[in-house]
């Protein structure tokens, strides 16, 4: 398991460079690195689950704090305890559906992004059930205090040789810096690909559903 304290080590040894200002710049090489990573990866690792509540009469839900990505609104009906999935439409889809907001009700079918704090659903909510939302955010970020986190415990490869890219920036090696963005580019393509590999069971076959002979080439999409 790596930690915060063994990166700076690593970072360090490779630039050959203890100074007091490359140790300063340290955590912004990894704060810019997290950030990039939470864009570049779509890896289940970055999934968290969080209970919301639809409320009748109201089409708008707030979405967790930090939120970069919604994989999966559902809710669950009192009566029962099948939970129900919304379907993803646009904004300009759902009010074009729905045009009525809180003026008429009914039972929730789809969902929106309106803005990045805000989902939108559609129909309105005509009672109160509580529901569960799938988002991808970034983790609590790697510090002294925090010394490990996923990124560190699972993408580590691809941690270090982005924050290499920004500790050459800083010192101006510039001839270094395609040396260590290939790098980078190489272990997310690998964390990508093992991404993939998890949405897909080795049972699986990709066959036409007009028969005849699987004309799907795995892993193309």
């Amino acid at each position: 398991m790596s930690t915060y304290s063994y990166l700076l080590t690593d970072l360090k040894n490779t630039a050959e460079n203890d100074s007091t200002e490359f140790t300063e710049q340290i955590p912004k090489f990894i704060e810019k690195t997290e950030i990039r990573l939470t864009k570049d990866l779509d890896d289940f690792g970055l999934d968290s689950f969080t209970t919301i509540t639809l409320t009748a009469g109201n089409p708008i839900v707030t979405v967790p704090s930090g939120t970069r990505v919604v994989r999966n609104v559902n809710y669950t009906t009192s009566a029962s305890s099948i939970k129900t999935n919304l379907l993803q439409r646009s904004y300009e889809y759902a009010i074009d559906f729905w045009g009525y907001a809180s003026a008429s009700t009914g039972t929730p079918r789809y969902y929106a992004r309106k803005n990045n704090t805000q989902i939108y659903i559609v129909p309105t909510p005509s009672s109160t059930v509580t529901g569960e939302i799938q988002t991808v955010s970034r983790p609590a970020s790697l510090t002294s205090a925090a010394p490990t986190n996923y990124y560190s415990e699972f993408c580590y490869n691809a941690l270090f040789y982005g924050c290499m890219s920004e500790a050459s920036m800083f010192m101006k090696s510039w001839d270094t810096v395609p040396l260590w963005e290939q790098q980078y580019k190489n272990a997310v393509d690998g964390l990508r690909n093992q991404a993939r590999r998890t949405r897909q069971d080795d049972m699986e076959s990709a066959n036409s559903p007009v028969g005849g002979p699987d004309t799907v080439i795995q892993g193309a999409n």
